[in-house]
């Protein structure tokens, strides 16, 4: 049963990154891509950077070839924290890339498997969102004049290519939130907005996806546990750094079932990713490795008129230009 599980989940996985390939959204862009992966014939996950030719070059292989790496080649986080030096050994690895994997062999986690913390969200970013949010609620509401933020559990962590979890029995109305996340490379606190970017590390796909029956029906309109079920939070494939992306001029996609249900760029936030990261550490000290998703844009399911919400079978599909494709299965559990 494992075999063959984990034999779909390599094919499903090679599939999406060709399909993604192929799309009207992709665009690869000139940053690194690292992604934290498996081999189907080792134990244990470990760092890899991508590079062309849909290959990846194994971190930990390399630094037995005798690669001067400064972090844990075993580690995403590691690697964040070691900063600029870090990638620059990254960079000369590439450069002379040695042996390499075939990326479609290989099952890809979420860049950052699990988060030493919750992970940062910023709700109504987008203000075609908060108008059909508004809508669907029924509740006239002025929009707010700083970024609303949540967090999702780290369990909520899932890969770009694993089965999102759905039990009937905690929720049916789980819906889609294709988003960019940010992920922190230098920590700090009290940011200066004109400082912000210099503590990104990098960029990736990640869905909030949301159990809006939970959200919205039960624990006082608390956000936090529809937003944190298990699960519920697929990353990746990979983090794209800081330095080969404007995150600015960015095209997202999600689709249920090869049917665009958002479609937007990033042009459209509301709050730009500086004044996030400045009012997100005021008083409140980002860590490497810090994952931010910046908010949803218009086109979710429970705003849509009659309402949509994912079932078992159903393959959301959230891309982002210059990024790449995530797919995930609706997965009833037993």
């Amino acid at each position: 049963m494992e075999t063959s599980r984990r034999a779909f989940m390599l094919a499903t996985a090679g599939a999406a990154l060709a399909t993604g390939a192929n799309s009207a959204v992709a665009a690869e862009g000139t940053g690194l891509r690292l992604l934290t992966f498996e081999r189907k014939d080792q134990l244990g996950a470990r760092v890899g950077l991508a590079i062309a030719g849909d290959k990846v070059i194994d971190l930990i292989a390399a630094k037995k070839a005798g690669a001067a790496l400064g972090f844990d080649p075993a580690d995403m986080i590691s690697l964040i924290a070691a900063g600029a030096p870090a990638l620059a050994q990254v960079r000369a690895v590439a450069a002379k890339p040695g042996e390499t994997l075939a990326l479609g062999d290989l099952r890809l986690h979420s860049p950052i498997p699990r988060p030493p913390r919750n992970i940062f969200a910023v709700g109504w970013n987008y203000l075609a969102h908060f108008n059909e949010s508004e809508t669907a609620q029924k509740a006239k509401q002025d929009y707010p004049a700083h970024p609303v933020f949540f967090s999702k559990a780290s369990h909520s962590m899932n890969g770009p290519f694993d089965p999102i979890p759905f039990d009937p029995a905690v929720s049916t109305l789980i819906d889609w939130e294709g988003e960019l996340a940010v992920v922190i490379g230098k920590g700090g606190r009290n940011i200066k907005e004109a400082d912000a970017m210099g503590h990104v590390f990098g960029y990736s796909v990640i869905n909030d996806t949301t159990a809006r029956d939970v959200q919205a029906k039960k624990h006082g309109g608390q956000w936090f546990k529809g937003k944190s079920l298990d699960g519920h939070g697929p990353m990746g494939p990979w983090i794209v750094t800081a330095d080969g992306l404007d995150p600015d001029k960015l095209h997202l996609q999600t689709r249920v079932n090869g049917v665009v249900k958002q479609d937007a760029k990033t042009t459209q936030m509301y709050f730009k990713i500086p004044r996030i990261i400045a009012e997100l550490s005021a008083g409140l000290t980002l860590e490497p490795g810090d994952v931010i998703a910046t908010g949803t844009p218009p086109g979710v399911g429970n705003a849509r008129k009659p309402p949509e919400y994912l079932k078992p079978g159903d393959i959301m599909e959230t891309e982002i230009e210059g990024i790449g494709i995530i797919r995930n299965t609706i997965t009833q559990v037993a």
